[in-house]
């Protein structure tokens, strides 16, 4: 039987750059870290704890300064670069592991350093979508993309166990080192020229082009709400990260391996919402869409706090996912899509990197404020917080001009134009 490929299936580079993606998503999501370090280092729970802080701080730091130095280059050698940087670091583990020489401090160091190239890779590479695809087709690509990272979301952290569990967690790193050279391959074919970036001010430095970025970002009536509604939702996942395990096993009596599975139905909820944002968009517009995702996401949040028992509880763990992280899905690409459509190609990288460092921060706060609050109050009022503090991010969407948004503004539709411009 013969497929018919439609849309930017037909598309060589954009395939090439969707496997890239996918496949270095998968080499982030199977946990080779995590795994080696409890499996094959004995690690604690507060070494753990170091090791998810060590993830999250490049994120929320180094992520605010790569955005105008990704914008004076081109993005693909950078994304090739971040690559091949991160099979190097994980192919450490393997050899040190051989010498005998396998520490819980070499883990820390592969896990701050792949964080710095991971966001390099994830800056570089939506800055450099707009480049490979018609701004039209903006929508349809990164409702690819998610929708493949919605797929890795359900089968990584499974993959990566049953590697760990037949062979070992050295053999995890060994696999990750192969998605990462995989991706990086692919990237390299990529046969479209990238036009040329254009060069800063040679009287502008690093900190005077982050500034703008910022002036810029919080000038737009789009970018600002999309911005401060991220900070929300990264403060929301933080909050529910630091203790929904804790609080599905020791509060409701739910087993590691049922609350497990719980979370990766997630990302089939998340699956479908890839599928479906590009027809609900059209049909009701993509502000619209926005909205109505954070909100039901906000307000999935409070169905978790509200469990009592293993039963109710997993019945209210998994409702919870299965609205919250489609609704999520169709918020995400929705809202990166607008990033891309209305910022000009000289500002997208550091755009890009102040709305991921915004919501990496939120994560990290979110973090520490949900360990610290569940102590002082409890597990469920800290969860009930998570939930506020989402419901404030869909408020902001929502008194802003985005809900008004029926389409992607653009330079050639009668109501869209670049809002950002030199």
């Amino acid at each position: 039987m013969r497929i018919h490929l439609t849309g930017l299936w037909r598309d060589p580079d954009f395939l090439r750059l969707w496997t890239a993606r996918t496949v270095s998503e998968l080499g982030t999501l199977m946990s080779a870290l995590q795994l080696t370090s409890v499996l094959v280092l004995g690690a604690t729970p507060f070494q753990m704890g170091i090791l998810g802080a060590l993830r999250m701080a490049p994120g929320a730091v180094a992520g605010f300064l790569v955005g105008p130095w990704v914008d004076a280059h081109r993005k693909r050698p950078i994304m090739i670069a971040a690559d091949l940087g991160r099979a190097a670091l994980f192919a450490s583990i393997p050899a040190a592991f051989f010498m005998g020489l396998l520490r819980i401090e070499q883990i820390y160091a592969v896990a701050f350093l792949d964080s710095v190239l991971s966001v390099l890779f994830d800056v570089a590479y939506r800055s450099y979508l707009p480049s490979l695809v018609h701004r039209g087709n903006l929508l349809e690509a990164n409702s690819k993309l998610t929708g493949s990272e919605s797929f890795v979301e359900v089968t990584a952290f499974s993959v990566g166990g049953w590697i760990a569990q037949i062979f070992s967690a050295i053999t995890v790193a060994v696999v990750d080192i192969m998605t990462f050279l995989a991706s990086a391959v692919s990237l390299y074919q990529i046969k479209v020229p990238e036009p040329e970036p254009v060069p800063p001010d040679a009287h502008s430095d690093l900190i005077r082009q982050l500034l703008s970025g910022l002036a810029l970002v919080w000038r737009d009536p789009l970018l600002r709400p999309i911005t401060l509604a991220t900070a929300s939702q990264g403060l929301t996942f933080g909050i529910f990260s630091a203790i929904m395990l804790i609080f599905g096993i020791r509060e409701l009596g739910i087993q590691p391996g049922l609350l497990g599975t719980i979370y990766a139905l997630g990302g089939v909820s998340s699956l479908f919402g890839s599928v479906y944002v590009g027809s609900l968009s059209r049909r009701f517009g993509i502000g619209p869409v926005m909205v109505v995702g954070f909100l039901v996401f906000a307000i999935s949040v409070f169905l978790v706090p509200a469990a009592r028992g293993p039963l109710i509880g997993v019945i209210l763990f998994l409702a919870g996912q299965q609205m919250g992280d489609g609704f999520m899905t169709m918020y995400l690409i929705n809202q990166t899509s607008v990033r891309q459509a209305v910022t000009a190609p000289w500002a997208l990288g550091r755009v890009n990197s102040i709305v991921r460092s915004v919501e990496m921060t939120g994560l990290f706060v979110g973090f520490l404020l949900g360990g610290a609050l569940a102590e002082e109050i409890g597990m469920r009022t800290t969860l009930v917080v998570g939930g506020v503090t989402g419901l404030a991010g869909a408020v902001v969407l929502a008194l802003s001009p985005v809900i008004r948004m029926k389409f992607l503004p653009s330079s050639d539709n009668p109501h869209g134009h670049d809002v950002l411009s030199p």
